[in-house]
């Protein structure tokens, strides 16, 4: 069950008609009271029913009485709204059944205890199966007005003893829930109905915020980001101090009519200007080009799928700080890639991108400055437009990212976060099972000779004995064995490379561990190889690392790194 206590208003009578009333969308049915201070108060019945409008104003008038008395003694906002909803798998509660919550809510929140002649008027009413709604007037017998602070947070305790009490759906509650909560705005009823009415699958405020992630994945200072919404074909106004200084923005779908206008911490906390600014000063200057050309620099793709990489290990091993920071950026490039990706695969990227929205919020304020590298590397990608192996390559780095989300979400018991990421895996997954394949294959077409091929099972064996079998037998074994000669014939050591990226990350997540093998060698052997001096130091710690593996897959002497105070890269 969930509560929702709405701001206190002051019109008695309209909260009531609309109560009783249809609704919006027709969706009241069965107005009726289930409960009050008074049992014998008339029951003003659904809105089409005979004399509803003169009970209803009787109903008004016993409510306002002691208001009236109060006269202007009575708080501003004197009716107390709350409302009261079961989750969508419990049953069908009976009237008596909701009479009973509304008694205990009223109860626990101070609005009128048990026992007390003197505490408040209220009502609840019930024009749905799964809900009510509890109304108030915020002025006791005695003329004082109750002491309800803190209503909310003792609603939500009585209702995890209502759902004890009554066998239905424990809804997990606490600090740690409100860690798990989005940044995301939800939209109001109105903005979904008018969705429906007009046949769109989201919403104004849904279709803004993908926009505006969107161009924010892809600028690389304000002026651009502003200019990227306007070509989107968004109207866009910012707002300055006298200072001339940009205070804020605000952003609406072209319209024939009136424009509505959404500010950026109204679509996500995220999306306000400050936090805006903060991410796009936290870029760590990628080389263009052409200087990567001249100076031999690995490919933007190629960075960004290392960093992502050495995400889990910061989601481990940092601070919550660092851990948000490195979480949004990943969010970022979830947006960015369907810009980059076929376009058979862009339906699943943008799901994964909106689903990953709710997996990677947490309470921590981000210090952006710890994700410099992978966003440096985000901004760069649009200029080198990446090959299918880039794109499977980050893909299967962004998989390794989401399995570990999940995990730390699962440890901290935050179940809806927990579900966010199952979806997000799902449609990576969907994403790069269409693109994998084609790049394994062209990479499998330049497949070595047989004895370089025996060559490098026996290497395999050696280093990765635990692994081996299977990867063997793997279907990208093949694509595995041309990168390995690629490396080889760019000067790398093959033991070397295999040792190193088995290192880098454990095998033991992946579906394929030859394909994880095929996508980390590709980047060590973009690097430059060692000098003769250096490859006989790797050979050395190769002969003493090929000890017997642990349980994880890794080579006996190796530990994964420490965590160090400062920001990570």
């Amino acid at each position: 069950m969930i509560a929702n206590i709405v701001k206190p208003g002051n019109k008695t009578y309209g909260v009531l008609a609309y109560l009783f009333d249809k609704g919006r969308a027709n969706e009241h049915t069965d107005q009726h009271m289930v409960a009050s201070w008074d049992d014998f108060i008339p029951d003003p019945g659904p809105w089409d029913s005979p004399g509803h409008k003169q009970r209803l104003g009787q109903l008004t008038q016993a409510l306002d009485l002691r208001v009236k008395q109060a006269s202007d003694k009575a708080p501003e906002g004197h009716v107390w709204h709350c409302s009261v909803r079961a989750a969508p798998e419990d049953r069908v509660l009976t009237d008596a059944e909701w009479a009973t919550i509304a008694k205990r809510m009223v109860h626990a929140t101070g609005i009128a205890p048990d026992g007390d002649p003197d505490g408040c008027r209220w009502v609840a009413v019930r024009h749905a199966e799964d809900h009510i709604h509890i109304v108030a007037t915020k002025v006791r017998g005695d003329l004082r007005p109750p002491r309800n602070w803190n209503d909310y947070h003792r609603a939500m305790n009585e209702l995890t003893a209502v759902e004890k009490d009554f066998g239905l759906t424990q809804v997990p509650r606490g600090p740690e829930v409100s860690a798990g909560t989005s940044a995301v705005k939800r939209s109001t009823r109105a903005e979904q109905e008018k969705a429906k009415r007009l046949g769109h699958d989201k919403t104004e405020r849904e279709q803004l915020r993908h926009t505006v992630r969107t161009a924010l994945s892809h600028a690389k200072d304000l002026d651009e980001f502003f200019n990227l919404l306007a070509d989107a074909g968004l109207q866009v106004e910012t707002r300055t101090l006298p200072s001339g200084d940009l205070q804020g923005y605000k952003v609406a779908l072209p319209d024939d009519g009136a424009p509505i206008w959404f500010s950026g911490s109204s679509l996500a906390t995220d999306l306000s200007l400050p936090q805006i600014r903060q991410r796009l000063a936290a870029t760590e200057a990628q080389p263009t080009a052409a200087s990567s050309a001249r100076h031999h620099r690995p490919s933007p793709w190629h960075v960004a799928t290392a960093a992502a990489e050495r995400i889990p290990h910061h989601l481990a091993h940092a601070d919550d700080c660092a851990v948000q920071a490195h979480l949004t950026v990943f969010g970022e490039v979830l947006y960015a890639l369907p810009a980059h990706a076929p376009a058979r695969l862009q339906a699943e990227l943008h799901r994964a991108a909106a689903a990953f929205e709710h997996a990677a919020h947490t309470r921590a304020r981000a210090d952006h400055q710890h994700a410099r590298a992978l966003r440096g590397a985000l901004k760069a990608m649009l200029y080198q437009p990446a090959d299918h192996t880039g794109l499977a390559m980050l893909l299967d780095a962004a998989i390794l990212v989401v399995l570990a989300v999940q995990r730390r979400s699962a440890l901290h018991h935050h179940d809806r976060q927990v579900a966010a990421a199952r979806q997000t895996l799902t449609h990576l997954q969907a994403a790069y099972a269409q693109i994998a394949p084609a790049s394994l294959a062209a990479l499998a077409r330049r497949y070595p000779s047989d004895n370089t091929v025996h060559r490098y099972a026996r290497i395999l064996r050696e280093v990765l004995p635990r692994h081996a079998e299977q990867i063997l037998t793997e279907n990208a074994w093949p694509a595995l064995t041309a990168t390995l000669a690629a490396a080889e014939a760019a000067g790398h050591n093959p033991a070397t490379v295999l040792q190193q990226a088995a290192q880098h990350r454990p095998l033991d997540d992946a579906k394929s561990a030859s394909e994880v093998l095929v996508w980390r060698i590709q980047r060590l052997g973009d690097r430059h190889a060692p000098g003769p001096g250096a490859q006989t130091a790797q050979a050395r710690r190769l002969r003493t690392q090929t000890a017997p593996q642990t349980d994880s897959g890794l080579p006996g002497a190796y530990t994964p790194p420490t965590s160090h105070a400062g920001r990570s890269r």
